[in-house]
């Protein structure tokens, strides 16, 4: 047997995780076994080096092996002082829910907000929901199609993306669509943002609707940034008929767009932001962060015994310093605008697989490459979507698909010119590859991917 943490070569470590690591935790699209990893870059078994365009789904956004956040971590371990705030504080948890305070910006004083401390944006989402009902008494909550705000409990449930999938949606959710400017559900991209308010009007004048929750981009619903007047819109209808807006920045928020804020883009304010992935940098962390009578009360009800441990928070705190800084995010903003230009240049260039772009978008280093079966239909294609991502990882490149046919590009913040570069020669060669036939479907059989079984 070997050694714990040994790794072996790359094929002796997918293995023997397929022998030991449970299904159900399991989201893959190729055989990806990583022994290290340092700023944008994974080092498979064997040394064979993979430059990361996903960041872990954004946990890694400060980077792997971020000697901050790995410094933090080292010196907080040594000495806890416990391992939660379950039935005790300590300093960095107090300190990092009052610089969490100060980052994020709030039509009420810090005095009147309060700050859940979670593990995940799962637990963030589903505190805040809860918090919403229990302060308004009432049931409802307005969500969109192929939303992701969660993998258990309520969070799941009014995670569009799982409901379509077949999760039994929330007894109390009403979903309305996205405003996609690519594919309109009106058929019109100029009347997208009217036709969805309006569905939400009608519904909140009902009197019954606690919260509605919305991602300021849609990102496992294909990475949709939705148009102008969208998010202050609903802003607007919120203070109207008394519903907390909720805006979920759990994957593109902490300088993920170019700017602090996803929302900042919107000239919002929310009422409950919650955070999570690239809070911890890369350990377990979320938070929810909105007024005192949403996170309040009823004491006692959201408990997990390892919730604001020592050393997460220490993380969270390095990495809250680290947007404090701005580098990052301006970076973000720069990379991206490199990234949608370059992409962009492709998607007109004549080359094998050009035509199978359907559209490129995104905000800083949130980007989507949608791909098609041809641009006249705009069908989507998962398939030729699920083989290039696996030629990309042959390749040397690690992305993920979302909503099937959407290429996701959320790289760490840090990432280099050089390296934005690199990754649209592979990317690009990737999907004329896949678009000729490179991959087969024998190869991309056992990855199942978003698919739920039953």
């Amino acid at each position: 047997m070997p050694e714990p943490g040994a790794s072996g070569t790359r094929e002796q470590l997918t293995d023997r995780d397929h022998a030991v690591i449970a299904g159900v935790e399991k989201l893959r699209f190729f055989p990806l076994a990583a022994c290290a990893g340092r700023g944008e870059i994974l080092v498979e078994p064997g040394g064979r080096e993979l430059l990361d365009l996903s960041a872990s789904w954004t946990a890694a956004a400060f980077g792997h092996g971020n000697s901050d956040i790995a410094g933090a971590i080292t010196r907080a371990v040594a000495e806890a002082p416990g391992a939660s705030i379950l039935s005790g504080t300590h300093p960095d948890a107090v300190a990092l829910a009052e610089e969490l305070l100060e980052l994020v910006p709030s039509r009420r004083p810090n005095p009147e907000r309060r700050v859940y401390l979670g593990h995940a944006g799962t637990d963030a989402n589903e505190v805040a929901l809860r918090g919403c009902r229990h302060a308004t008494g009432r049931p409802g909550i307005i969500a969109f199609q192929n939303g992701y705000h969660g993998g258990f409990g309520a969070a799941r449930a009014v995670s569009g993306v799982h409901v379509t999938a077949g999760v039994p949606a929330d007894p109390e959710v009403v979903f309305f669509p996205y405003p996609d400017p690519y594919r309109p559900h009106t058929g019109d991209a100029g009347t997208v943002v009217e036709d969805v308010l309006a569905r939400a009007r009608r519904q909140l004048e009902r009197g019954t609707t606690a919260a509605v929750i919305v991602e300021p981009v849609q990102s496992d619903g294909g990475v949709i940034v939705p148009p102008a007047g969208f998010l202050a819109g609903l802003r607007a209808l919120c203070d109207t008929h008394g519903t907390y807006l909720v805006v979920d920045e759990v994957k593109v928020g902490l300088g993920r767009t170019g700017r602090t804020h996803a929302f900042d883009a919107h000239g919002i304010l929310p009422d409950v932001v919650t955070l999570g992935k690239a809070l911890g940098g890369g350990l377990p962390l979320s938070a929810t962060v909105g007024p005192a009578e949403v996170l309040d009360a009823p004491v006692a009800s959201a408990l997990m015994t390892t919730i604001g441990n020592p050393v997460s928070c220490a993380a969270g705190r390095t990495v809250l310093a680290l947007v404090r800084d701005g580098h990052a995010t301006r970076n973000a903003g720069l990379r991206g605008a490199q990234f949608l230009a370059e992409l962009t240049a492709y998607q007109e260039s004549g080359r094998s697989g050009a035509d199978r772009v359907g559209d490129v978008r995104g905000q800083g280093l949130a980007i989507g490459i949608e791909l098609v079966t041809d641009r006249t239909s705009a069908t989507p294609d998962s398939e030729l979507t699920a083989k290039a991502v696996y030629r990309a990882w042959e390749l040397g490149v690690v992305l993920y698909p979302v909503r099937g046919n959407v290429l996701e590009i959320t790289p760490p913040l840090m990432i280099t010119a050089e390296s934005v570069d690199r990754a649209v020669r592979i990317l690009t060669r990737a999907i004329d590859d896949a678009a000729q036939g490179a991959v087969s479907d024998d190869q991309i059989a056992a990855f199942r991917g978003w698919q739920r079984i039953d």
